[in-house]
């Protein structure tokens, strides 16, 4: 009895499988073609948001000792074991800290200009690809709408031209229609939340950034003992 669920399981998944190429099939060349350019507008926003969402995640993470390191190491004098330690932190907290680091003895106007330079380069990095997102999340549903018309002009087309009209003539334009626009509605809407969500992590990334570079520049105004 469990071998026949699975086995009848497996031939309603194939069945269902088959419906929908027959589906997409049907929309003629026109209607493949822009599923197929929908198909990979979903493979590269899936791409970019998993891409982006690790790194802008590995970005986020600090170690909450980090800045009493440095604190400690600047303090007392150790600035090759304060820039030791920065060498062994990826992030862009450290790369900043490090940036000012390296320009200590320099008036303080031209360490806060060198870490915010180096502040928008880490900004740049972590925003890379999510425009191409946000430009898939309104070309998808556009080009789903662009398979709409062209799908319902090929059923109004075979209804003008056929002299038997019948429900098989005008799917073929139906189909493509309604396919077209429900995955490019999908993919957009995807888009659409999976930047937005990805922003708001940049600016988690941007506000610790601002307050690490803040945390730096009082320590170099800090009066030594």
């Amino acid at each position: 009895m469990y071998f026949l669920t699975i086995f009848l399981q497996a031939d309603t998944e194939a069945k269902v499988t088959q419906n929908i190429l027959d589906i997409i099939t049907k929309g003629g060349p026109l209607g493949i073609a822009i599923n197929v350019v929908l198909l990979i507008l979903s493979i590269l926003a899936v791409y970019i948001y998993l891409e982006r969402y690790f790194t802008i995640q590995k970005a986020v993470k600090i170690d909450e000792s980090f800045m009493n390191n440095i604190r400690a190491a600047v303090t007392s004098g150790n600035i090759a074991g304060a820039k030791a330690m920065l060498a062994n932190v990826n992030s862009p907290y450290a790369r900043m800290v490090e940036k000012g680091i390296a320009r200590i003895g320099k008036p303080l106007r031209d360490i806060d200009a060198a870490i915010e330079n180096v502040g928008n380069l880490e900004i740049f990095k972590l925003e890379k690809n999510l425009s191409s997102l946000a430009s898939i999340s309104g070309a998808a549903p556009m080009i789903g709408f662009f398979g709409t018309v062209t799908g319902m002009i090929l059923a109004f087309y075979k209804m003008a031209s056929e002299q038997n009209v019948t429900p098989d003539v005008l799917a073929g334009g139906i189909y493509t229609a309604l396919i077209t626009t429900a995955f490019g509605l999908f993919i957009g809407i995807f888009s659409f939340v999976g930047y937005n969500y990805l922003v708001s992590l940049v600016d988690k990334v941007i506000n610790k950034m601002e307050a690490t570079a803040m945390e730096f520049m009082d320590l170099l105004q800090e009066p030594t003992a």
